[in-house]
Order: C-alpha cells, then structure tokens, then sequence
C-alpha cells in the first residue's frame, strides 16, 4: 500500500495555469500533485480546498467540478499516484504474496512518510475521510488479500479461514503502525517477514514440497 511521489513539479504546475486558462481535464493531474505536495507540507486538517487552488494556480471553482470535497480530492490523488490493487494469480500463497508487493510497491521517501503521517492521523477525527480511505485504499486491499487467500483453499495449501475479514485486516494495520509508529515504509524485507512471521503461521500455511525446497533458510 505504497505510495508513490507525484511526478509533477509544483513551481511548474503555479507557472503554467497561473494565467486562468478554461476549465481542461489535463489539468488534474497538476491538481492532484499540488493536493499531496500541501499534504506533506501541512498535514490533512490544515490543508484545504482554497489552499490548493492557490499552490497550483486554479481557481477554487476548478476543484469542486472534479472533487466535492478535500477528502474526495486527496483520496483520488493517492489512488492515482499508484497502480490498481489487484489478486495476483501465481499458483502459491507465497507467490501471490509476493507479486502483490510488486505490484503495489512504491518509491521510498521522506515525502511518502509524510503524507501517510498528514493523512492517517486525520481519521480519527473525520468521518467522510474516514470512510473515503477505507472504500479507495483498504477495501480494495482487502479485497485482493481475500482472493489470494482463497484461491490457497482451493488450491488445499491452507485449511479455510472462519474469520477471514479479521485475518486480511492485519496487513493495512501493520503497515499503517510501521509508518505511523515506527517511521518505517514496508519494504520488501519487511513485508516478507509480515508474511513468513505472522501471516503464513495465522493461517497454518502447509507449503509444498517446490515450496519447501525453494523457501529462504532462516
């Protein structure tokens, strides 16, 4: 659940709308930039619409034809700053695992610590950016963990899970107590250990003997 710094430079955003051109869909994607560049800098509950607007030269009008509100916008923002999560289909858990951190793992940064620190420690206290988080970033996820977990029963490498829901909320929860807590981004060698230490054990994981044979000595 990674996320990635967005590629558009803001001075460059301010100097190229600056002058009030129509209304283009072009646009949204400085729009974007410039929403997760105040987020960083002031945190979710300081930011607001107006301030937007002004950091990427638009008119206020402009935001609130594409986002009704700040959580709308900022959400969007994240999502797109990212590829879609998806249930990889490997033929093992471990793979599945593995090729989901591919997929949905991004560039580390101060910059990406910081909008996850401006955002999350805002939920608490907003309940439309609470629930827009939970449908654009961790239903999805949750969504991709339930598929990979099921297809292992399918597959007869894990027995079914009774609590599955419980089970695949872990992930979005450690990784969000590593960024929040710890100051850490979940790369690869500590996703594998989420994996291999805590997820694999939950669900009395019986690997296969390919599994077994290829599986990192500890």
């Amino acid at each position: 659940m990674m996320i990635e710094r967005a590629s558009v430079d803001v001075k460059s955003i301010v100097e190229r709308h600056a002058g009030g051109r129509p209304l283009d869909a072009s646009r949204d994607e400085a729009l974007r930039a410039a929403a997760l560049e105040l987020l960083a800098q002031v945190g979710y509950e300081r930011l607001t619409m107006d301030a937007v607007a002004s950091w990427a030269g638009a008119g206020k009008a402009t935001l609130y034809r594409r986002w009704s509100n700040k959580a709308e916008l900022v959400l969007d923002a994240l999502v797109c700053q990212k590829q879609m999560i998806t249930a990889p289909d490997t033929g093992s858990l471990r793979g599945d695992f593995a090729a989901l951190f591919s997929l949905n793992a991004g560039k580390k940064s101060e910059f990406e610590a910081d909008i996850m620190v401006g955002l999350v420690s805002a939920l608490p206290h907003d309940k439309e950016l609470r629930d827009a988080f939970q449908e654009r970033l961790i239903t999805p996820l949750e969504s991709a963990l339930s598929s990979v977990f099921e297809r292992a029963v399918e597959r007869s490498e894990i027995e079914p899970i009774p609590n599955l829901s419980l089970v695949v909320s872990i992930l979005p929860a450690l990784v969000l107590y590593q960024h929040l807590l710890v100051g850490n981004s979940v790369d690869e060698s500590l996703f594998t250990s989420i994996i291999e230490d805590v997820f694999l054990p939950l669900v009395r994981f019986v690997p296969a003997s390919s599994d077994v044979n290829s599986a990192p000595s500890k």
